[in-house]
């Protein structure tokens, strides 16, 4: 008699598995509905990209439309400088901010803290203010239209400095002091204790600001005027039609998909990393 409720009990819960399972899925569907649309397109005609009634699948795949963005705009220029761009600046931020960050964590100097809010009073604006100061002073570098020009303003970020900070400031400093006792300096206590255990933050740190990086188009188009030079995300801009041609949606839909291509599966691969790296710097 006692055991008898348990089946109901079990069926309710499987129940609410199910429910929550047909939420997700619905979720999960209307996430993906925008890339499985963006390939319809891309494999469209210009006319069935168009047409009134919609058509969900177009009937014969245009598979031309990505060879045509190769010859619209220097599509593997630009992808060779977005690559060359995003791991620049994810290597220098790499660098710059986890020794900014590991200073402001465990070391004390002099105006240590109106100096740390400085840096966080950059995350509390929007990038556009610097946009002129920023420009003014690539110009008096005689940088404009090169490589320097795009990578200057990324060698370090603020929010980088904040999010490695907060993931030092876990770490015990029982663990530093143990290598200090063993002789260590501190430029060794950080590069052979405190970096190996930073390899979560690090990593995830490197994918933002990858897609950070592949996706800039504000700072690019103000200091890049040689088409060859432009990023991709740029590049993609300039596949907008005027308003007597039209924008080719079927093309720009192709380029866009070959552009997010390699971000999408960096992050495929390294999505558990990410997600632990985050973890592990919950600002708490």
């Amino acid at each position: 008699m006692t055991g008898a409720p348990a089946p109901r009990r079990r069926g309710r819960r499987t129940g609410r598995v199910w429910d929550a399972h047909l939420i997700l899925s619905i979720g999960a569907l209307t996430m993906l509905f925008p890339f499985l649309w963006q390939i319809k397109l891309s494999l469209s005609t210009r006319a069935e990209a168009t047409a009134i009634p919609i058509n969900l699948w177009p009937e014969e795949l245009q598979w031309e439309n990505f060879a045509r963005a190769f010859e619209i705009i220097p599509f593997a220029e630009q992808m060779g400088v977005t690559v060359a761009y995003a791991l620049a600046r994810a290597a220098a931020e790499l660098v710059t901010c986890s020794l900014a960050g590991y200073a402001f964590a465990r070391m004390r100097f002099p105006l240590r803290g109106p100096i740390f809010f400085l840096i966080l009073t950059v995350l509390m604006v929007p990038g556009q203010i610097f946009l002129i100061p920023q420009y003014q002073m690539v110009q008096a570098a005689g940088l404009l239209d090169s490589f320097a020009a795009i990578l200057a303003p990324g060698l370090v970020s603020a929010f980088g400095t904040f999010f490695m900070m907060q993931y030092f400031r876990k770490i015990p400093e029982e663990l530093t002091e143990a290598a200090r006792l063993d002789g260590c300096s501190p430029w060794q206590s950080f590069w052979l204790v405190v970096m190996p255990l930073a390899r979560p933050a690090l990593l995830s740190l490197a994918v933002i600001t990858l897609l950070a990086a592949w996706n800039n188009l504000l700072w690019p188009l103000v200091v890049i005027s040689t088409t060859e030079k432009f990023p991709i995300a740029v590049g993609l801009a300039a596949l907008q039609g005027d308003h007597l041609r039209g924008t080719d949606y079927p093309v720009v839909m192709a380029a866009s998909l070959m552009a997010m291509l390699p971000v999408f599966l960096a992050f495929v691969i390294f999505q558990k990393r990410v997600i632990d790296g985050f973890a592990l710097s919950s600002f708490r």
